[in-house]
């Protein structure tokens, strides 16, 4: 059974499909900025160089999604759930003219989950 590092709800799904017809194939990028706080952000694409300290977390709907490796050391106990609100998005994020913005929810995994994980880090 793998373990899902990061999830999305159905409210998610469905803005990532209006976004796509606008904007074509998307990623996700957990910030830590001090612009937008710790949201989540949506970027086309080609739109948002990941660097070295990125990692991938895994997808939603599709699109990867990375996380800093500062970052994921607080939140590696946790999987991350991405919601929708109302509310403004993002400066950067192409939700934020649809008047939702994407919002990062967590849970801690349980203990047959970090067990889980243990096995298949010890794969790669």
């Amino acid at each position: 059974m793998a373990v899902d590092k990061v999830t999305a709800t159905d409210a998610t799904l469905e803005l990532m499909d209006s976004l796509k017809k606008r904007h074509g194939e998307l990623m996700f990028h957990q910030s830590g900025g001090c612009c937008d706080g710790s949201a989540p952000m949506c970027f086309a694409a080609d739109e948002f160089k990941v660097g070295e300290s990125d990692i991938l977390l895994g997808e939603i709907g599709g699109a990867p999604f990375y996380i800093s490796k500062d970052q994921y050391e607080y939140w590696k106990h946790t999987q991350l759930i991405i919601d929708v609100v109302d509310g403004r998005g993002g400066m950067f994020s192409l939700e934020g003219p649809e008047g939702k913005r994407f919002l990062t929810r967590s849970r801690v995994f349980t203990e047959n989950e970090r067990e889980e994980l243990k096995k298949e880090a010890s794969i790669v």
